[in-house]
Order: structure tokens, then C-alpha cells, then sequence
């Protein structure tokens, strides 16, 4: 579970900014709740803005750190530069992070900060009754890396050697420190079409990536294909055929494909492979992959433009699965960005965020920030009638 990132200097925010998914006594409790240690923490963030206002980059940071924390030391190219930007006013200076999270009842904070070319300090803190005492500590130097560890023991001479461009946890992770395990777990479980240039648009090869993950998860095959057919898109079910096709080099392997069952009111059916669905069947079908996976197995999903893929109308429904304990076992979290402001019909004040950008800088804030909005307001009204912000100014 994430509980808040801060960052700095990160592509369009120049400033320190806040994801915060804590919670204090005042809200009035809802489905979207979660509960632990006397602490109350959001389910679902809506981020609502302007075109060009910023609202991809304010998931971009989760995006990032999900990669780097799990998969920059395998998944990175040794001679490549980091992929994250600075601001483009500021770009001498470097991008901050600070992200704390909570696995198997503790919690954590991850320090990062860095340039395009190499880390300069990487921390990793665990809680201790009321403090927190660190893991390790990474930090560039004249001289090179310095490294120290308390109950983290990647060796001295390897983490002080370590590329500029990895983090020490996905190294530790490689080297079998089993200690790094629990942390490449949570970072993986972040879900996201998100990527370093942006949202990851829809592309036909993400149906057979998406159809071959969901033949992998029976369960997830079931709640997919049910999801499809509750979506109005003339669907009776969906299967996953396995097939056989030809690499460049004409080798044979096998490819997943899925089909959808079209039925008649009188019984009469076709089928068809979903390259012949239509384009908003299709990258809803690639869309349920991460949302599903996060709701079964918990994590945090992290989604550009839900709207873009679904339907208005669906978007309560989806957000549904996320306040019910019986489609979220495991108190997954959602944050999303999306234009269609009917969504502030749906959630708390607690659960949105603004984004607008200023003089070439993009600001974010929680709605219950802001002084004078109370519960009871129409969010939609007021954000409609231009009274809260973060709409274009036409």
C-alpha cells in the first residue's frame, strides 16, 4: 500500500508536490477506505485537469519508481542514461523522490534522487516505533559510491562498484539478497500504462501480451471475460486461443489470441478474433489486464486516461470493484487520471486532485485543500462553473 509520494524537478513539476492517500479524522467515511493502525487511507485518487496541464507527469514519478526500484539493474541498458526528466527551466538540477509504502504491516520510505546520468543518493528507512532507522544508504561522492547497511547486506565493495544507473534494489535483487525480495515485490505490483514518453496507447501486439497473461490466470480469464460481457460491447463471452505463428526468422511458436462470442436474441452465434473487434472492444480488453491483475492480487494500479478506453458510464462501475471487499480482497489501490468530470459526482472531495500548469509549471492539489470547499459541495457544479481551477481558459 501506498501511503504518499513527494517529488521535485520531474518533466513539467518544478516544485515539490504531493500524492497523498493518507487521510485525516474528518472525512466522512466511506468504501473507499483503508484502515490500518488507526490510520485511515484513499482506495482511489481521480486526478482531474486541462489538456497539457500535467496530469500524465503526476503519475509519471510512480510509473518511474516502479520500474527502477524492480528492474533498472537487469532491465536497464549498463551504457543508457536514467529514463526521467528535469524540468526543462531547470535541468542542472536534480529530480527528488520520497516514497512511503507499507508491506506486510511495516512501513517504509524510499529516498531517491538523481540525474538523467546517475543516482546521487538512494535510501531505503524502515519504521521503528516512531522513527525511522535506515535499511541502507546509498550516496555518489568525488571519490564514488558510499554505502552503508543495518539488516540490508548486499556486500560493501559491490554497492560502492554499483552502476550510476541502477538502483540498489534491483541489484540486490539479482544477487539473490532475499532481503531485497519483499521491495521488488511491492514496486512490481505497481500496474501502470504509463510509460517514460507518456501514456502507453494501445497497440494490436498488446492483445496478444494481454491475452497471453490472462491464459496464464484462470481466475483472471474468468473475471476478464465477465467484465467484457457486463460492458455492453455485444460480447456473450471471450475465449483465449492458444495458436501457432511464424517469427521473422519462420520459426514456429505459439501466440495467445482471444475471441469474443457474439449471440442473438434467437441463439444464432459467431465468433470473432478480437484484431476484428472494434477499437474500443479491444483496448478495453488490454485495459483489464493490470486493473485485474492489482484487484487480485493486490498493489496499486496506476491508469492515464481511463476514459479513453472505457465508456462514462463504465467508470462507476469500475470503481466499484475497487470499494467492495469481495472484488478487492486485498485493499488494492487505484489512481487515474481522466476528462470526464462527472467523476466528481462520484468521489469525496478527499479523493480528487487538480492539476493545472502556471508559467510553464504544472501544480497539483487535493480538493479538501482547498479552504472553504466543503463535503456537502457539488464538486461537478462548482468545478464546472470554473470555481475550483484547473480547467482551460478559453
Amino acid at each position: 500500500m501506498i501511503k504518499n509520494l513527494s517529488f521535485s524537478n520531474f518533466y513539467s513539476f518544478a516544485d515539490e508536490t504531493v500524492i497523498d492517500f493518507s487521510l485525516g479524522k474528518k472525512p466522512t467515511s466511506s468504501g473507499y477506505d483503508i484502515i490500518v493502525d488507526n490510520e485511515r487511507f484513499n482506495k482511489a485518487l481521480a486526478v482531474v485537469g486541462a489538456n497539457g496541464s500535467g496530469k500524465t507527469q503526476l503519475l509519471k514519478p510512480l510509473a518511474f519508481l516502479s520500474w527502477f526500484g524492480a528492474s533498472s539493474f537487469l532491465g536497464g541498458d549498463p551504457k543508457q542514461d536514467i529514463p526521467c526528466g528535469a524540468h526543462l527551466l531547470h535541468m542542472e538540477t536534480p529530480s527528488r523522490f520520497e516514497l512511503e509504502f507499507r508491506v506486510s504491516g511495516v512501513d517504509y520510505r524510499y529516498q531517491l534522487e538523481l540525474t538523467p546520468k546517475q543516482v546521487l543518493f538512494e535510501a531505503l528507512f524502515e519504521k521503528t516505533s516512531t522513527q525511522y532507522s535506515y535499511l541502507f544508504k546509498r550516496e555518489k561522492s568525488e571519490q564514488g559510491y558510499s554505502f552503508k547497511q543495518k539488516g540490508f547486506p548486499f556486500p560493501k565493495a559491490q554497492a560502492e562498484k554499483l552502476r550510476g544507473n541502477a538502483s540498489l534494489i534491483s541489484a540486490a535483487h539479482s544477487y539473490d539478497i532475499a532481503e531485497a525480495k519483499p521491495f521488488i515485490d511491492f514496486f512490481e505490483h505497481i500496474k501502470t500504462n504509463v510509460v517514460s514518453t507518456g501514456r502507453q496507447h494501445f497497440q494490436h501486439g498488446d492483445i496478444l501480451g494481454a491475452a497471453e497473461k490472462f491464459q496464464k490466470a484462470p481466475d483472471l480469464l474468468k473475471r476478464m471475460s465477465d467484465a467484457m460481457c457486463e460492458f455492453d460491447l455485444g460480447l456473450s463471452s471471450v475465449e483465449i486461443k492458444k495458436l501457432t505463428a511464424r517469427d521473422k526468422t519462420g520459426r514456429e511458436e505459439p501466440v495467445f489470441v482471444p475471441f469474443g462470442l457474439h449471440t442473438t436474441d434467437d441463439g444464432k452465434a459467431f465468433e470473432l478474433p478480437f484484431f476484428e473487434e472494434s477499437s474500443g472492444t479491444q483496448s478495453a480488453f488490454v485495459l483489464l489486464e493490470p486493473i485485474l491483475h492489482t484487484l487480485q492480487h493486490g498493489g496499486v494500479a496506476v491508469i492515464d486516461e481511463i476514459d479513453n478506453d472505457l465508456h462514462p458510464h463504465l467508470i462507476p462501475h469500475l470503481l466499484e470493484w475497487f470499494e467492495f471487499e469481495h472484488t478487492n480482497p486485498h485493499q488494492a489501490q487505484l489512481i487515474f487520471t481522466c476528462h470526464t468530470p462527472e467523476v466528481l459526482n462520484l468521489l469525496q472531495k478527499h479523493q480528487v486532485y487538480l492539476v493545472e500548469k502556471r508559467n510553464q509549471r504544472s501544480e497539483a492539489w487535493r480538493l479538501d485543500d482547498m479552504v472553504g470547499l466543503r463535503a456537502d459541495d457539488n464538486l461537478y457544479a462548482k468545478y464546472m462553473a470554473g470555481a475550483l481551477g484547473a480547467t482551460p481558459e478559453l
